[in-house]
């Protein structure tokens, strides 16, 4: 068997045959694959419907904060757009601004209430890349493990005849494969996800200077504000 006839094997859709021939090893190695494959097939599946979700809500949340006159306002209906990270940020935000208010009537220091919305920051971000660096170990093991396999039948290759040693070749050709396609969906899925995330951070950066904006424009008001963070 020639290499380019075990290459035509493989595409021409006997991969089966040659599954159902290969030996333990590969067989264990393949069903490990498979098993990654879903794994991570599973993670970016929940990842972007987390992350999908989150956009939405994050871009109504914006919308919402703008319009309202008052941070009250804002904190009474924050809940209902919750699967957005910068919900926890303004919430941060809000809990000492009324700490503040509550305390001595005016915002006093909003440097605390910058460093409120840093620390939520910093959870939400967290949050969004939980279970994320699965996605690298996997691709990872895919790649390194189709090398691995194809040095070693190249190496085997070279020792003996091609036709002697064509069997091994097509299991070294077959976990290459599966590796491969393990480990590209993986990879990409994870650089996509990951610049996602920090487009999110971003955005949380930019909304954070807004709420601490609005809460610069307070003072004025915060006395008559008072009476309701009290209630």
């Amino acid at each position: 068997m020639h290499f380019s006839s075990l290459l035509t094997l493989v595409i021409g859709g006997e991969i089966f045959d040659l599954v159902a021939q290969s030996g333990p090893v590969a067989k264990l190695v393949l069903l490990i694959l498979l098993l990654f494959s879903l794994l991570s097939w599973a993670l970016i599946l929940a990842k972007w419907s987390v992350l999908k979700r989150a956009r939405v809500q994050s871009g109504r949340f914006v919308r919402a904060f703008r319009k309202a006159q008052r941070l009250q306002d804002v904190g009474a209906v924050a809940e209902q757009f919750r699967p957005s990270p910068l919900v926890g940020v303004f919430e941060n935000a809000f809990e000492e601004f009324k700490r503040q208010v509550g305390t001595t009537g005016a915002v006093r220091n909003t440097t605390a209430i910058q460093r409120s919305m840093q620390i939520a920051s910093s959870e939400e971000i967290s949050r969004l890349e939980r279970n994320l660096p699965w996605l690298a170990i996997i691709g990872l093991f895919g790649t390194v493990w189709g090398i691995i396999d194809a040095f070693h039948g190249l190496g085997t290759a070279g020792a003996a005849t091609l036709r002697a040693v064509a069997p091994g070749i097509s299991e070294a050709l077959i976990t290459t494969a599966a590796g491969l396609a393990t480990a590209i969906p993986a990879v990409i899925a994870y650089n996509l996800i990951t610049h996602s995330i920090r487009d999110f951070a971003s955005r949380t950066d930019d909304f954070s200077l807004e709420v601490l904006n609005a809460v610069e424009r307070q003072p004025q008001t915060a006395r008559a504000e008072t009476a309701e963070v009290r209630r």
